[in-house]
């Protein structure tokens, strides 16, 4: 009861600074104040106004956002998203463009399980759906998830990837992003061992830390210092009463986001100072650049504490997958069976969260893959964000990702260019 009492505790201080900043907007916005234009009234609506959505997007889960799509007959298609898997932790949604022609480049989108919402990919769907049939990993929040769905862990997820690539069929080509690039390389190395004919075509990891001690960073750093036992009794919880998987032990996605923000305490100061005094001076809009970017940033989802502890233990302290030793059920996940499939892995030079070297490490592990089917890349001037959804993506690690992808098809390559990315 104690650590569900903490968890609602935290749930009760954003739920008041909700209300406050609600309050504050409609106590400003009363008409008798309008007859002193006072510069602090004006103040008080912007600080209220700003307080109040920030509080808010942190329980929400935001939406794809993605309705139409503009083909290259020049006519706007309807998109629709399709669950293709069910499943309790997780589904598998496709991005169908109504309309038009099934594209031949079918690709699996594996989004992080890192404390944020798939939506994250939101800008990558929308660059890779231009030309491609678009799947992706639909994690849930573990706070809805009912504690009779049982234990979600890294071995877990392992299998959930397994499930979804032999749904999908050998035709597909995998992009993991991110936090699950190390299980992804597992999963495709089981499926080798186990169904060779359900394989992917290629794989393609971006900015995961397959060898987290390649680079030391400050998050690797952290996991070396920290015992399990700490991590335990200082970060988990258990789900409160208000939600679905009442009981459940988590990583909660608030104390992820007070993490995530300390990191940078300095920079989302200012942004937040900035933004009210926008909002002050009539100057902000409903989807200007620092909602886009928040509404994103500050929609966390809670981990089950099962994964987010083995997360650690496994694949940053004892490293299995780096030193190829990881299992499943029991059974080692030898990552040297991968022969057939093509890996890519991408960097980027700034990356401050998978340092470069983290990645490139998958490579030396797929010691029974011809270097024919091994390529990299390492995006100069590039952090973490900007190798899978900035403008490094968009005009340098596309292309490339996608002429990968192409040559390792088994069809005619089809040249990509930036016009088609636009």
């Amino acid at each position: 009861m104690r650590l569900m009492s903490s968890y609602d505790l935290m749930e009760t201080f954003r739920n008041t600074n909700q209300w406050m900043g609600a309050s504050a907007k409609a106590l400003a916005s009363y008409p008798a104040l309008s007859m002193v234009p006072h510069p602090g009234v004006l103040m008080m609506a912007a600080w209220g106004e700003v307080t109040e959505r920030t509080f808010m997007r942190m329980i929400a889960k935001p939406d794809w956002g993605i309705r139409t799509f503009t083909h290259e007959d020049g006519r706007d298609h309807l998109v629709e998203i399709d669950t293709v898997l069910e499943k309790d932790f997780g589904n598998l949604i496709h991005f169908r463009v109504v309309g038009r022609p099934v594209q031949p480049r079918r690709v699996l989108l594996v989004a992080p399980m890192s404390g944020h919402y798939a939506t994250l990919l939101r800008s990558t769907v929308k660059s890779l759906i231009v030309n491609c049939e678009v799947y992706i990993t639909d994690w849930h929040n573990a706070r809805d998830i009912p504690v009779s769905a049982g234990k979600f862990d890294v071995e877990d997820y392992t299998r959930y990837l397994v499930e979804f690539m032999r749904e999908l069929g050998p035709d597909t080509h995998v992009i993991a992003v991110c936090q699950p690039a190390p299980l992804t390389l597992a999963a495709t190395a089981y499926l080798a061992e186990e169904d060779p004919a359900a394989q992917p075509r290629s794989l393609t990891l971006i900015g995961g830390p397959v060898d987290p001690d390649a680079t030391p960073t400050e998050v690797t750093d952290f996991g070396r210092r920290v015992t399990m036992g700490q991590l335990e009794h200082t970060m988990i919880q258990r789900v409160g009463f208000k939600y679905k998987g009442v009981g459940r032990p988590v990583y909660p996605g608030l104390l992820q986001l007070a993490s995530f923000m300390s990191m940078n305490a300095d920079r989302h100061s200012t942004a937040f100072y900035e933004q009210i005094l926008r909002v002050a001076h009539g100057e902000a809009a409903d989807h200007d650049a620092h909602n886009r970017f928040y509404d994103e940033y500050l929609a966390v989802m809670d981990m089950t504490a099962e994964f987010y502890l083995s997360t650690v233990e496994r694949i940053f302290k004892n490293r299995e997958i780096a030193r190829n030793v990881f299992e499943v059920d029991g059974r080692r996940v030898d990552i040297g069976k991968i022969t057939n499939v093509a890996v890519m892995t991408v960097e980027g030079a700034k990356d401050d969260i998978s340092a470069p070297g983290q990645c490139i490490a998958a490579l030396k592990l797929c010691t029974g893959l011809d270097d024919s089917k091994k390529a990299n890349h390492l995006e100069p001037g590039a952090g973490h964000y900007g190798i899978f959804a900035g403008k490094s993506w968009r005009d340098n690690i596309r292309p490339l990702v996608l002429s990968f992808i192409d040559a390792n098809s088994g069809k005619p390559a089809r040249k990509v260019t930036n016009k088609s990315a636009a």
